[in-house]
């Protein structure tokens, strides 16, 4: 498996040096009571991501509001993998771009997105990512998308999963921002990815993958 990283590096990443600053710290800051106290959200155990080096937290997606929720429950800055359509929103595409977020083509095969997604992880950040792909309108998940799966087995980086239910379900962004919410998170150990099989069938390595992940934030009871 290839593995764009290896134990924890002697000095902070650039990445980690960001979420450092007190800019970042701040708005994280605004977002956990944004989110604890308007949106009364409860947490069933405590976010287990690394306080150092490259991670992918993989969530179902019910709604506009779950990258402000889970960013609430982590202690590190995640960088979220976000539909290319959020970008279009007026006002938005800067904050966005504050904090990281990678835009992302809903077809399942944007490349430059995963590149991205790469870089990120190999410069030691936490990668965020639905790979449901779209907004679930009931608390059953969707079938995981295999870019998932591609991300984990490339970087070789440890997939945390995480599962979101709550009244927010299936509401877009704008709604969900505005109107109070009863939301509820848990969280996962890491999803223990071997070798996926033969090296000439990568996609059946990525399907494999992206199954156990799958299974694994399906596992999680909210």
């Amino acid at each position: 498996m290839p593995v764009i990283f290896r134990g924890v590096r002697d000095k902070p990443s650039i990445c980690e040096r960001y979420e450092q600053s007190r800019l970042t710290r701040t708005a994280l800051g605004v977002n956990r009571l944004y989110t604890r106290v308007y949106h009364h959200v409860r947490l069933e155990n405590r976010c287990p991501v690394p306080r150092r080096g490259p991670a992918i937290l993989a969530s179902n997606h019910i709604s506009g509001l779950d990258p402000f929720l889970l960013q609430s429950a982590c202690p590190r800055l995640i960088r979220w993998m976000m539909a290319r359509e959020y970008y279009e929103i007026p006002g938005l595409s800067r904050q966005l771009d504050a904090i990281g977020a990678i835009p992302v083509a809903r077809n399942g095969r944007d490349m430059q997105a995963m590149r991205r997604a790469l870089a990120a992880l190999a410069d030691g950040c936490v990668v965020g990512v639905f790979p449901e792909g779209r907004i679930a309108k009931e608390h059953r998940l969707l079938p995981f998308q295999l870019g998932i799966g591609l991300l984990a087995v490339k970087s070789g980086v440890k997939v945390y999963p995480a599962r979101i239910a709550g009244s927010q379900l299936g509401r877009e962004m704008a709604e969900a921002l505005f109107e109070p919410q009863n939301a509820r998170l848990a969280f996962g150990g890491p999803v223990h990815l071997a070798d996926f099989g033969p090296a000439d069938k990568p996609w059946g390595m990525y399907a494999e993958a992206t199954a156990l992940i799958e299974e694994a934030v399906g596992g999680l009871r909210v």
